[in-house]
């Protein structure tokens, strides 16, 4: 859609016979009202990409076949979008053509011809009024999706330097009994409240159509580990039993690694959550054909049978009694979403409430002749430390991330310097000539993007390997910081041993 409010405003006419598009149009432009003629549908549909407050027909113009494109168009719409339609008409809804149009076109309003100029103007008044009202729906998302990409940056920052505290305190006192266990409490919150970013962030993500599924050979038994291990947590503090019953042998699946975790995750976690503490768990997974089937069934609360649909909806949550609610409720609409956009499904099934709980994602991404070697997901790549004398600059205005992660590389044998803006991050690496550089990109005055460009043009700059740490994480950002010449991009807070091997290897990171 255009920027270009009065492109935003206009009227577009079809009526392909006779002076109706001519004389509506001079009638629309006596009172201050934009429009545009075209001359049948396929020009309908080239112009309203441009800009389009509402749509003037007359049944003519649909008639037949004509109407196909347009009911596709309709139906194509943004979610915030319900284009208004005026439909001239001599025949009225006893026209064939006038119902098949107030079916399939949605938001018709039916004028019978000859129409009274001021009833037109009118009515079409009304409908631009509405339409501006949706234009301030489209606003609000879009300015929520920025409030959410602004609260993830301004959540991920203090995140990064308590986890990065954390492996100090590792270093500092690898047998102390009381340190472990303050520092386990300490990661299995940051990385829930990571979690917790993250799905606000996939939720404004799939609303805007930004996500786009990274299929690759991946293996069952991989996605199956990594799942219950992000589940570990919630489980153990609820001491809950899980039962793991998989398939014989190995199995390559052609899915996005990350979303399918995060889907069977979500279930694991939503089963831990409903079950009272002490339950029973089973996860159970197999495989026919093509089709993978992950089946998790709790001894909990139970579902209503009203609730079995309606659980599937954005921040929709089942209240437990005597319990506050928790979470966002929105884990398992992003679960069937994702398990859609695999061409699979998503539904739960329960004998009522108390008799506990059983989701069954089910989808088509098994390889029946897996000819290529699944590929390890990148979060459980471990390499090993090899400072060797490996120089690196660490640059964050966030003194406290900055300090903590210069200690913690300290004492893994690298030799760190610290900047705490771009300007000063440009004059050290031309100073110390560092072998990596590890950058934030929010950072007033000249941002990380300039300062990666800036160093990139020193002598030697070519052969550094720059690390974005931000918390901005959207693939756009992404992009940008593969533009600006990073060769990372890494999401705070980060796992430090992904961050090691990101030290030891100049290859491009997603």
């Amino acid at each position: 859609m255009s920027n270009d409010t009065s492109m935003e405003q206009r009227i577009v006419i079809c009526a392909p016979t006779g002076q109706d598009a001519a004389l509506t149009g001079k009638v629309f432009a006596s009172v201050g009202l934009q429009s545009i003629i075209c001359c049948d549908v396929a020009r309908v549909i080239e112009a309203m990409p441009d800009g389009v407050g509402a749509l003037l027909l007359v049944e003519e113009a649909v008639s037949g076949h004509a109407m196909n494109a347009l009911v596709e168009y309709v139906a194509s719409q943004p979610t915030w979008s319900d284009l208004p339609i005026l439909l001239l008409t001599r025949s009225g809804a006893d026209s064939l053509d006038v119902q098949r149009a107030v079916k399939h076109l949605g938001n018709v309003t039916l004028l019978e011809r000859p129409v009274r100029t001021i009833a037109l103007i009118a009515a079409t008044r009304a409908v631009i009024r509405a339409r501006n009202r949706q234009y301030q729906v489209r606003d609000a998302d879009q300015r929520k999706d920025e409030f959410l990409a602004t609260l993830a940056h301004e959540l991920r920052n203090p995140l990064a330097p308590i986890q990065t505290a954390m492996g100090i305190l590792a270093h500092v006192h690898p047998d102390s009994a009381r340190v472990t266990q303050v520092r386990e409490v300490v990661n299995r919150q940051v990385t829930h409240l990571t979690r917790l970013v993250d799905d606000l962030l996939d939720v404004a993500r799939i609303t805007r159509g930004k996500v786009v599924l990274k299929t690759e050979p991946i293996s069952l038994r991989a996605v199956i580990n990594h799942a219950v291990e992000i589940s570990s947590s919630i489980m153990e503090s609820k001491k809950h039993t899980l039962a793991i019953q998989g398939p014989a042998g190995e199995h390559t699946l052609q899915a996005d690694h990350a979303r399918l975790v995060q889907s069977v995750a979500n279930l694991l976690v939503n089963a831990a959550k409903y079950t009272p503490d002490g339950g029973h768990i089973v996860l159970r997974t197999s495989v026919e054909g093509e089709q993978v089937t992950f089946s998790i069934r709790d001894n909990g609360i139970g579902l209503a049978k009203d609730s079995l649909t309606r659980i599937f909806e954005l921040f929709a949550q089942t209240p437990v009694a005597g319990e506050a609610p928790t979470g966002l409720g929105i884990g398992l609409s992003l679960a069937r979403q994702f398990a859609e956009m695999h061409g699979g499904s998503l539904h739960a099934e329960s004998d009522g409430m108390g008799c506990g709980s059983q989701f069954v994602l089910t989808l088509p991404v098994v390889v029946v002749d897996a000819g290529e070697t699944p590929k390890p997901a990148a979060d459980q790549v471990r390499m090993p430390v090899t400072p060797a004398g490996k120089k690196i600059l660490v640059v964050d205005d966030n003194v406290d991330a900055a300090d903590t992660l210069e200690a913690l590389l300290d004492m893994d044998g690298f030799k760190v310097t610290i900047a705490y803006n771009g300007i000063a991050a440009v004059a050290a690496a031309a100073s110390v000539l560092p072998d990596v550089v590890v950058m934030d990109i929010g950072m007033p005055g000249m941002d990380g993007y300039d300062a990666a460009r800036e160093i990139r043009q020193q002598p030697g700059g070519k052969d550094v390997v720059l690390i974005a740490l931000t918390g901005w994480g959207q693939m756009t950002d992404k992009q940008r910081a593969r533009h600006a010449g990073f060769d990372h991009h890494l999401v705070k807070p980060v796992d430090y041993q992904r961050l090691l091997s990101c030290l030891q290897t100049g290859s491009p990171s997603s």
